[in-house]
């Protein structure tokens, strides 16, 4: 239903951009007419993803490595971004995640994930926001929650208390930047498979099936389905809707909250043993 050129002269940044959720996103703006760049930690990734989408689309892709925990290091990419064109969208998608028992839980662990979900979305929006304020310019902040940010979730405390933080920012900043032009936004999507997140968060496929499986409609979420509702928020075509956040999850929070829940009193003694990070790594 989208017009080829719904995005046309747009310049889009997307966190975490290379791999999952991002990579997708990223491919639907350009098919649309955006100009993108993406970053992440990664930079071999990112080029990869960025030869691809350029390769798919004809478009030009610009890809940043990127530590968003570090807002020194956030000011330097967005300014790098910017050297091509003004960015006018930034899609607060980086992310990380811990299946765990709490009381298990090192302050690194905590960090690990906080830092990145919370402390990276808030680096990036509050840079670009206050460039946009400056140039007295409309702008557009979409950000990846979801729907345990309101509910909690057991077994994924970080997650859960930094999703509930990039929410608070997403309502907070509506409301204080509305009058900037800059709408604020958010996304909570349910299960949307994903390669690196299912095998950090789903190790047993027998629990993964029943994850996927367990929302009134059957099934996961399909890319196209979540990278559509993206698109359409961040375009013209919402100019209105500011402040919000949309569920996308087939009805999963409604049928029983807290999406890991069921996934972590599943798992036995050995498969939590497998899943404790070794000596040395993060």
């Amino acid at each position: 239903m989208f017009t080829p050129d719904l995005l046309a002269n747009r310049h889009i940044l997307i966190t975490g951009g290379g791999t999952g959720l991002g990579q997708s996103m990223g491919r639907l703006f350009m098919e649309l007419g955006a100009n993108l760049t993406i970053c992440g930690r990664r930079e071999e990734i990112l080029r990869a993803t960025a030869a691809d989408h350029e390769a798919a689309t004809g478009k030009s892709c610009q890809a940043i490595a990127c530590d968003i925990r570090d807002h020194q290091a956030v000011a330097a990419m967005i300014e790098a971004a910017e050297a091509r064109q003004p960015l006018d969208t930034l899609i607060n998608n980086a992310a990380g995640n811990i299946l765990a028992r709490s009381e298990t839980l090192s302050p690194r662990a905590l960090d690990a994930v906080i830092d990145i979900v919370q402390k990276g979305s808030l680096n990036a929006t509050l840079d670009l926001g206050k460039r946009w304020i400056e140039r007295q310019q409309n702008g557009t902040v979409l950000s990846i929650v979801t729907p345990y940010a309101w509910t909690g979730s057991a077994y994924v405390l970080p997650s859960a208390i930094a999703k509930a933080g990039v929410l608070a920012m997403t309502q907070s900043l509506a409301v204080e930047w509305g009058k900037y032009g800059i709408r604020m936004n958010a996304i909570a999507p349910g299960p949307f498979p994903t390669q690196g997140a299912w095998d950090r968060l789903l190790p047993n496929p027998a629990v993964a099936q029943d994850f996927e499986q367990r929302s009134p409609m059957g099934r996961p979420g399909r890319h196209e389905e979540l990278t559509n509702l993206a698109a359409f928020l961040i375009s013209d075509m919402a100019p209105y809707i500011n402040g919000d956040c949309i569920t996308i999850d087939g009805g999963d929070w409604l049928k029983g909250a807290g999406q890991f829940t069921s996934v972590g009193d599943a798992l036995n003694a050995d498969d939590w043993a497998k899943m404790r990070p070794r000596k040395g790594n993060k």
